[in-house]
């Protein structure tokens, strides 16, 4: 199975990009386009030139997103490139798609409910997306170019252009529809984080106790995790202990709690979430035997 796990692996990626780059238009189709909403991106460039031409939209962000590609190529590598084509592709082939298939379809016509979905499903489909080492392409390109060459962080050139764009939409808009987009760009960027960090998160606990060699060999064999014992000095008594460290998973911390509970009642724990953990039996399998 080993020869094999390569192979899937790739096949999991391009299927995960799909089904991200799927919802992603699906969400464009069903909540942004009937609500008339304001939209960052290469896909808001498209509802102006649309608005301003009546040039099919699905059609303007696949050129955009082939002329995009093309930019990529010369400036970011063949690597970037290779791992964006799918889905800058497959999106706007995507929403061409689900126009053709789903005609006039609408939901709900009510403005606030429109932006929440809209910007809950854009961040969940970009984080399905990432999630994978890809992205969908469009205006990530040029914010990625201004990275590389000119050092300006992606976060800030991702909001300022997004911003403009936005702005941008104003001549044809009411000053309303402007807060609403800006409540679609926060909301796709909460759900973008917590899509991206969903099943990384994990529990780091800290233990100062005068039984930490009990709860050492309990974290062990009951729980099977590693444990690190750290010196510490106390900075109102100035004695020497040892802190026990050790990072589990959301789930693993409720064994933990109950295990520093029945050993030691009184010992002081500081808990905190970590975003990423890499190592045995995390980011893989531990070893056996």
């Amino acid at each position: 199975m080993k020869i094999h796990t390569p192979i899937l692996m790739k096949l999991k990626t391009i299927f995960m990009v799909l089904l991200g780059s799927f919802l992603y238009s699906l969400t464009v189709k069903l909540f942004l386009i009937p609500a008339n909403l304001m939209s960052g991106g290469a896909t808001g460039i498209a509802l102006m030139f649309e608005h301003l031409t009546g040039f099919s939209m699905s059609a303007f962000i696949l050129i955009f997103n082939i002329f995009a590609l093309i930019l990529g190529l010369f400036l970011l590598g063949k690597k970037f490139v290779a791992t964006t084509i799918l889905s800058s592709l497959f999106y706007p082939v995507a929403l061409e798609f689900l126009n053709r298939i789903l005609g006039d379809l609408v939901i709900t016509e009510n403005v606030l409910l429109n932006t929440v979905f809209a910007g809950l499903g854009i961040g969940l489909s970009l984080g399905i997306v990432m999630r994978e080492g890809s992205s969908t392409g469009g205006m990530d390109i040029p914010c990625m170019i201004l990275n590389k060459y000119f050092r300006i962080p992606l976060s800030i050139s991702v909001y300022v252009i997004d911003f403009v764009i936005i702005a941008a939409q104003m001549y044809y808009h009411p000053l309303e529809d402007m807060l609403y987009g800006i409540i679609l760009l926060l909301l796709t960027s909460i759900a973008l984080d917590k899509t991206t960090l969903i099943g990384s998160t994990k529990t780091q606990v800290k233990i100062l106790s005068s039984k930490t060699e009990d709860l050492k060999a309990a974290i062990i064999s009951e729980i099977d995790r590693g444990v690190t014992l750290l010196k510490s000095r106390g900075g109102y008594l100035n004695q020497e202990s040892e802190l026990l460290l050790s990072v589990v998973s959301n789930r693993e911390f409720v064994k933990v709690q109950r295990l520093v509970r029945l050993i030691d009642p009184e010992c002081f724990m500081i808990v905190s979430r970590v975003t990423e953990v890499h190592g045995n039996g995390f980011s893989f399998n531990k070893d056996e035997g």
